[in-house]
């Protein structure tokens, strides 16, 4: 089988929204937009965003590393996600774990690398 791109697919009840929040805080690229479906490449990866979502909370499994938890969290709020759980430091460690909310209802993490 020839696979010619793989993307996770995300919903928005408001597409404008989600596509500001995906593309504004990663730095991604609005690849294609039409009523149905937005798709934001982030960091090689594609993500779809596709409208008809209630808004509802979603555990989406997408996981960003960035080099510094603490300080994403905080871009993840000022661009108008929220935080379920706030890094904290463990085990002596820097904080390594950040879980967000986007403004849609979808869930994912923050990971910083360990070791």
């Amino acid at each position: 089988m020839q696979v010619e791109r793989v993307k996770y697919v995300i919903w928005a009840a408001d597409m404008d929204r989600a596509i500001r929040f995906w593309r504004d805080l990663f730095g991604g690229r609005l690849l294609k937009r039409n009523p149905v479906i937005a798709e934001v490449e982030i960091a090689d990866a594609v993500i779809g965003i596709h409208s008809g979502g209630e808004g509802k909370r979603t555990w989406t499994g997408l996981s960003f590393q960035v080099p510094d938890v603490v300080a994403g969290g905080r871009e993840v709020v000022a661009a108008g996600g929220t935080l379920s759980r706030e890094p904290e430091p463990e085990n002596g460690e820097p904080a390594h774990l950040a879980m967000c909310v986007d403004p849609e209802g979808n869930e994912f993490m923050l990971t910083r690398r360990r070791g």
